[in-house]
């Protein structure tokens, strides 16, 4: 096969060496095989959804869905964990527990400044938990009011917590899906808002104090994909050239482009009151199988960080771990950026993700059908991250292998203008029939460039294309570590540059 190498410039380099106390990815059992290095997973047990996410006193906190007893999903606890740099986690003692009301399902955290809620004693600032408690005594009684809200609120920054006696604070109005409250400070109508998933769309609430809610407006029955039940919204601006746009986000099960979970937007404006969209076109913030119940996270000022739960509900409960189950995606920052008169969420892995460089290898100038990018660069060794400038756009693939034949190939397509993962030979795939095939994204941009950034832990890929526009997470369970790369292509190709830099 020919090829032609005008120029190659391969620079290898020691950035610097980490030096980070004991954390959750240096715990005794990360020699599990698919134990991630830089994606939060909890010791042991189940987890799924990101909850309470909330930034203070420079802390990350970390809240999620979490059952300690077991590795499939059970009674729902708030799990709890904490970072200074959004990649390495201290897993904290849980903060709530299942009462008399039901289950603690998915929801968020603020910080009450101005202490609205009177929750503040001897000057300490309430950080408030806002939460679904499930009740799955009237669940079994066939009652469809078994989802109401509630408050809990800590004054020594998230390690003890207290219910609000007046729970819950919002009661059931007959929904069967009435859950998972985003809340945020709505500073033009000082007033919390409150973005209320209802069965298959969105209502607002209002509040001045946390403790008593009013119906604002509905949003949702008509627009975007309808193929399950709405869960997990969350709703905040983003500036574009100085203008605010309002995003808001809804994950939806199932109902996904490549099956199962993931997470929908809509872009508009927001009153105060009623949210109102430019359009009713479908977008998704991730087009890969495995990115559901993102949110971001409060207190962050204009910065907009999200962070998704990295499983699909299809398999989740099969996926072949032994002591813990599911990780969290790379936080992800959010922007704008407009093709045409449409706006698209960017998002791009955390600026953080910098600090922790260790080595890089460049390689730049080749055109041809195929490179052993390993062979050049060295061996993949996770975690790490893969950066590619294509200058034409020709149909090509990147094949992540291992000696014995397991391999994830993530690609392009000319023919459909589509990015693809395939997992199909991937390793261990059997353990569901949904969890094989190949998933695609469209490439919504029209730049001559193709761009991608790859982040590559144990078991997981996710893929940014053209500065994050289009974006796909997948996980895969090879029988052995992926430590090669591969480019084909089937027509001569330039890459403008290769980039492989660990982690």
């Amino acid at each position: 096969m020919k090829k032609k190498l005008s120029v190659i410039t391969i620079v290898i380099f020691s950035l610097f060496q980490m030096s980070i106390s004991k954390t959750l990815a240096q715990s005794p059992d990360t020699k599990e095989l698919y134990r991630p290095a830089i994606h939060f997973t909890p010791h042991t047990g189940w987890m799924n959804d990101p909850n309470g996410m909330v930034y203070y006193n420079g802390v990350y906190h970390l809240f999620f869905q979490f059952y300690p007893n077991d590795t499939h999903w059970g009674p729902m606890h708030w799990g709890h964990a904490t970072s200074k740099d959004l990649l390495h986690w201290q897993q904290q003692p849980i903060a709530l527990y299942p009462d008399s009301l039901g289950y603690i399902f998915s929801g968020s955290a603020v910080i009450d400044e101005h202490n609205t809620s009177g929750f503040s004693k001897d000057g300490k600032t309430p950080m408030v938990a806002i939460f679904t408690q499930h009740d799955p005594i009237l669940e079994k009684k066939g009652a469809i009011n078994f989802q109401n809200q509630s408050i809990a609120y800590s004054l020594d920054e998230g390690k003890t917590w207290t219910k609000y006696a007046g729970n819950p604070v919002i009661k059931n109005p007959g929904i069967a899906d009435f859950r998972d409250p985003k809340v945020s400070w709505y500073e033009a109508g000082k007033k919390w808002v409150m973005t209320l998933a209802t069965k298959d769309h969105i209502t607002f609430y209002s509040s001045e104090n946390l403790k008593e809610w009013r119906k604002e407006s509905e949003f949702g029955k008509e627009a975007g994909a309808h193929g399950g039940v709405w869960e997990c919204p969350d709703l905040f601006p983003l500036e574009y050239e100085g203008k605010k746009i309002w995003i808001l986000t809804v994950s939806i099960n199932p109902g996904a482009p490549n099956g199962g979970s993931a997470t929908q937007y809509f872009i508009g404006q927001f009153d105060g009151n009623t949210f109102t969209a430019f359009d009713n076109t479908t977008r998704w913030i991730d087009f890969g199988r495995d990115d559901y119940a993102g949110v971001t996270w409060s207190n962050t000022g204009k910065r907009k960080i999200f962070l998704g739960w990295m499983s699909n509900w299809d398999y989740a409960n099969q996926v072949p771990t032994v002591a813990w189950r599911s990780a969290m995606t790379v936080p992800r920052e959010l922007h704008l950026k407009k093709d045409g008169n449409s706006y698209y969420i960017a998002s791009m892995p955390v600026k953080e993700l910098k600090n922790f460089e260790k080595k890089k290898a460049v390689l730049k100038n080749f055109s041809g059908k195929s490179l052993d990018i390993s062979q050049k660069l060295g061996l993949l060794s996770a975690p790490c991250k893969v950066d590619l400038t294509i200058s034409n756009k020709e149909s090509f693939s990147l094949v992540f292998a291992n000696t014995i034949g397991d391999q994830v190939v993530m690609g392009y397509d000319n023919n459909k203008n589509s990015f693809y993962v395939d997992r199909t030979k991937s390793g261990k795939i059997n353990f569901s029939d949904k969890f094989t095939g190949v998933a695609f994204a469209p490439r919504i941009m029209k730049n001559d460039e193709i761009k991608l950034t790859l982040i590559i832990d144990h078991a997981s890929l996710e893929m940014f294309a053209d500065d994050g526009v289009t974006v796909m997470t997948e996980i895969f369970f090879p029988n052995q570590p992926m430590n090669r790369l591969l480019f084909e292509a089937q027509q001569e190709t330039d890459i403008k540059d290769v980039v492989l830099t660990g982690l």
